[in-house]
């Protein structure tokens, strides 16, 4: 708990998460830390003091953002060396991920203070709980602004077999979409999660060849933060998988083998060699007519 030294009597840095949106989401340590500590470091101290009023704590404040960062680590530091707890917060979420803490931390725990997670609200974990798709995961964050680095960075995930979790902002979401889309395919199962905990949440499941379209239908869908959730090239792979062989079976209960096969490898796009290996394991597990189809010279008639 905030207040308490370690046990070399030093002070520490409790690295605290914030609501991303809904005020209530902060939790009772977090409250306790808030109002314990000596300083609290915040990546905008007008945004934190209204959290702060909200839930009645009156704490001396300090910036620390992505432009001050080292001057500001440097006079955090300066408050511990003198045996004052600190506090680290961002405008939602936890600092340090996606957002800036980082530099802070390290230096920290570079002079030999303890730095102590406050863990609370994740817009990432959140995403993720309400996307129903298969761990294990990626963080990815924020991917670069210009359009060729972004595309360079998602090359790098093209094979990547687990689902991929990274934020967008509003302005930058079409953008984010079509090259999602480019790089790496239309079929991708994809959910938007945008402005969670907030008045106007919305939870979007589909394919990312139907995302830019589902945006572009409302123009409100396109404003707030973003969590952009797509599945893994590997539940891809099974997916497509498990659909050629549902579409195979199918024509196998109608149809002769050759003629299931090309029309399987028309509708799904699947090699016709391997479909026509499936179709034959398949053929050994499913009773045959016992009834000899009559052809020429009395034989049975071909199937295919």
């Amino acid at each position: 708990m905030a207040g308490r030294h370690d046990e070399a009597g030093r002070a520490r840095l409790y690295v605290v998460a914030t609501p991303i949106g809904n005020l209530g989401d902060i939790t009772q340590r977090a409250l306790a830390t808030l109002r314990a500590v000596h300083v609290v470091f915040a990546e905008d101290t007008r945004h934190t003091r209204g959290l702060l009023t909200h839930h009645g704590i009156a704490a001396k404040l300090a910036p620390l953002h992505e432009h001050n960062e080292r001057e500001a680590a440097r006079e955090l530091l300066r408050y511990l060396e003198a045996g004052r707890d600190v506090a680290l917060v961002t405008d939602a979420g936890t600092p340090a991920i996606s957002d800036p803490g980082a530099h802070a931390v390290a230096a920290a725990r570079a002079a030999g203070f303890e730095a102590v997670p406050i863990p609370g609200a994740n817009a990432a974990i959140a995403g993720l709980s309400v996307a129903a798709l298969p761990g294990p995961f990626a963080f990815i964050g924020f991917l670069p602004p210009r359009p060729v680095a972004r595309r360079k960075a998602l090359e790098a995930w093209r094979e990547f077999p687990h689902t991929l979790v990274l934020y967008e902002a509003p302005h930058r979401i079409l953008e984010c979409v079509e090259d999602l889309t480019r790089v790496l395919g239309p079929d991708r199962a994809v959910v938007l999660a945008r402005e969670l905990t907030k008045a106007f949440e919305t939870v979007q499941a589909c394919t990312l060849g139907e995302a830019r379209g589902w945006l572009e239908a409302d123009p409100d869908r396109t404003r707030g933060e973003f969590v952009v959730i797509v599945a893994g090239a590997g539940a891809s792979s099974r997916s497509e998988t498990a659909e050629t062989e549902r579409v195979l079976r199918l024509l196998l209960e109608e149809l002769p083998v050759k003629t299931a096969v090309r029309l399987a490898g028309a509708i799904t796009g699947g090699s016709r060699n391997e479909l026509y290996a499936q179709a034959l394991a398949f053929k050994k597990g499913v009773p045959q007519d016992t009834k000899p189809r009559q052809g020429r010279k009395g034989r049975k008639g071909r199937e295919g």
